[in-house]
């Protein structure tokens, strides 16, 4: 008997998954998957290169140097001059418009701001029965107004100003307007900003060197800095964005807000106000003006149109130019046909800001030449000058020479200077 067990058959071999083809379809998934994971780590690239971009440019733009310095300064003179402006046309009857005259408004008993039940606020209030009293806080406001229009410690003129205007300009809530909460909110955003940094005796003053031998607080006193420059560039042009976004969202929200008024969109929104006894203070004009109907509806459509735009045409120089001539001259027209030249003079000290600083060095400069052409006799008059050659604050040639690579004048290990190019009117 045999004793062999019987061999088996050969199983069939199962190919694997490696030895075998792979499927169109399994291929297919994969490369969609490597493709949307590309496109995916490139978007995330993107986005985070902008973003990183976008960070630089604000950190280097808020604490390298101050901006727009003498659009501020222009914004310092003219509130100065509306205070001042203000307080001379009414001296005459500031006894009947805010003191004892006015007490028969009810306003010296209870006022109707809330200004005046805040104790920081309520000088004028409480002593608006007493015409001495209140004649001499009067003078002294215009005293204050003066020294902040020249630039005069105005750290700490502003503070004392700020609060004296609002407790007087609060004391009246019918002869108030618009402008009066304007005045208030952007002399608050100057507190924390550099206005006196050019045009000004505290520009003057800064410019004459320190004796390093003299005590701290005489150092200070003579216009030594108390905060390191990147905190306050960094407040300073915190206060410009501030301004900007403050100036656009009243443009913007009155524009839409006047759309909303049958007035205006039949188009003769202009005509009723310049027709009253209050805002037509020149009867004559406002019937010139309005004696056309096709002109009135096009002013009452523009000027939608222009406050509605005005946030959009500052971000092009060529829009922004249309737009800041469109609204200086929306703001003469008030001034002019209303009666509210505070009210608009206000609003353009704010609206300075928007213009560089190379095209005030260039106003300056042409001024500077006609003064000392019309005191030398000349009959020709100036000439244009076509750029203004001003040194740069030290903090932006510092931050100009770190993008170029260089040093200061002075600034570096070799103490060589650098050149900076006059400014050019672009």
């Amino acid at each position: 008997m045999s004793t062999e067990t019987p061999s088996r058959s050969p199983q069939p071999v199962v190919p694997t998954d490696a030895g075998r083809p792979a499927e169109p379809g399994a291929t297919v998934g994969r490369r969609l998957g490597r493709f949307v994971g590309y496109l995916v780590q490139s978007l995330v690239e993107l986005v985070a290169g902008l973003v990183g971009r976008v960070l630089s440019f604000s950190e280097r733009w808020l604490v390298d140097a101050k901006r727009a310095t003498y659009g501020l300064a222009v914004t310092r003179i003219l509130l100065g001059l509306t205070a001042i402006g203000l307080l001379l046309a009414n001296f005459s009857t500031r006894l009947y418009a805010f003191g004892s005259g006015s007490a028969w408004n009810g306003e010296a008993a209870e006022p109707i701001s809330d200004f005046p039940k805040i104790w920081l606020f309520s000088l004028f209030s409480r002593i608006a029965l007493d015409d001495v009293a209140f004649t001499a806080a009067y003078l002294v406001l215009l005293v204050l107004a003066v020294a902040f229009t020249l630039g005069w410690r105005t750290r700490i003129v502003l503070p004392v100003f700020f609060v004296a205007w609002v407790s007087f300009i609060e004391m009246n809530d019918s002869l108030g307007d618009q402008g009066d909460n304007m005045y208030r909110m952007v002399l608050l955003a100057l507190l924390f900003a550099d206005p006196a940094m050019r045009w000004s005796l505290d520009a003057r003053r800064r410019a004459r060197p320190v004796d390093p031998g003299r005590g701290w607080l005489a150092r200070k006193w003579a216009g030594e800095p108390l905060l390191p420059s990147w905190v306050t560039n960094t407040s300073h042009n915190l206060v410009l964005v501030t301004l900007t976004c403050h100036v656009c969202f009243v443009y913007a929200s009155g524009a839409l807000f006047k759309a909303g008024g049958t007035p205006w969109q039949q188009g003769y929104a202009i005509y009723n106000p310049l027709q009253t006894q209050r805002f037509g203070t020149w009867p004559a004009l406002s019937d010139l003006v309005t004696a056309w109907t096709p002109a009135v509806t096009a002013v009452s459509w523009a000027s939608i149109i222009l406050q509605l735009c005005f946030p959009l045409m500052l971000l092009q120089r060529f829009t922004r130019v249309i737009g800041l001539f469109g609204i200086l001259g929306f703001h003469i027209g008030i001034a002019v046909l209303m009666g509210l030249p505070w009210f608009s003079l206000a609003m353009v000290a704010i609206d300075s800001i928007f213009i560089r600083d190379v095209t005030w060095r260039w106003a300056a400069g042409y001024v500077r030449e006609a003064w000392v052409s019309a005191g030398s006799g000349g009959s020709s008059g100036p000439s244009v000058p076509e750029a203004v050659s001003v040194p740069p604050p030290p903090e932006a040639a510092a931050a100009a020479a770190s993008e170029e690579g260089t040093a200061p004048a002075g600034g570096g290990p070799s103490g060589r200077s650098v050149p900076v190019a006059a400014p050019t009117r672009v």
